[in-house]
């Protein structure tokens, strides 16, 4: 099982999987390294596409990195069974008003993420602070840029939205974003993001802060989907045991307080 590194705990834990792409099968090969058992697969393109009680019965945790068209509908079978949920499937956050209904109703958990990598999140939260800092001096530009492989299904992908919202906020002089080739046409208020779909690269995300004289930047570069797989076990630890719905941004922020009294 993980060790205390990875937050993950030490009792047994079975999951299952619905959607059995390449991070559901990333997933399934760390699982089965930290010694937890993958009792179900669930996925539109193999024979066990459909979801059934038998599938998740066996399961603590079941964890959907499938499609946004069929979230929803994967949320309310898995809660109908009172199985807590990790999604990571984005492009579906229109939705979320009626999935907390769902999980309310079920008195289920479920934790999600547009990113459950550790170092994304920690990233976003460094662009927050840097946002913070930046804002009150104009001369500096804020804006970024984010790359995926090219089987990417959302163009801006969740994490570039999210990091997006997150500058907004921080730095209230932006007051919108221009994602992909659309034209800036009020420089001073918008964050030009746009997206890169190539090859078969994991992700990268980087947030730029410019003026006449010097640039620093921020990135966050994966090399693999090891780190999104690892923060996805976490969360199926973390929610296990709890009820209600969450962000995977409430687990940093509770480690961050338990190991250092950050809030």
């Amino acid at each position: 099982m993980a060790g205390s590194e990875t937050g993950i705990k030490t009792s047994p834990m079975k999951i299952a999987l619905i959607g059995y792409g390449k991070m559901g099968r990333a997933i399934e090969s760390l699982a089965m390294e930290k010694g937890i058992d993958v009792t179900g697969k669930v996925d539109p393109l193999t024979p066990f596409k459909d979801i059934f009680p038998q599938t998740l019965q066996q399961a603590d945790v079941c964890l959907d990195f499938s499609h946004p068209d069929s979230v929803k509908e994967n949320i309310r079978e898995a809660a109908a069974l009172g199985k807590c949920l990790v999604v990571g499937t984005t492009g579906w956050y229109d939705q979320i008003p009626e999935v907390k209904r769902i999980v309310k109703a079920s008195n289920i958990g479920l934790i999600y993420s547009p990113n459950f990598s550790l170092g994304v999140n920690l990233f976003v939260k460094l662009a927050a602070k840097a946002a913070e800092l930046f804002n009150p001096f104009p001369e500096f530009d804020i804006g970024g840029f984010e790359i995926h492989h090219n089987q990417k299904a959302d163009l801006p992908s969740g994490t570039a939205e999210l990091v997006c919202e997150t500058l907004l906020k921080h730095a209230p002089r932006k007051q919108s974003v221009v994602y992909g080739s659309k034209k800036i046409k009020d420089p001073e208020r918008e964050i030009h993001y746009p997206s890169l779909r190539i090859g078969h690269v994991p992700g990268t995300h980087e947030v730029i802060f410019d003026s006449p004289a010097e640039t620093v930047t921020i990135s966050c570069v994966s090399r693999n989907r090891q780190s999104f797989a690892m923060g996805a076990l976490l969360a199926a630890s973390w929610i296990r045991d709890r009820k209600g719905f969450f962000t995977f941004d409430d687990i940093i922020n509770q480690i961050l307080k338990d190991k250092h009294g950050i809030h």
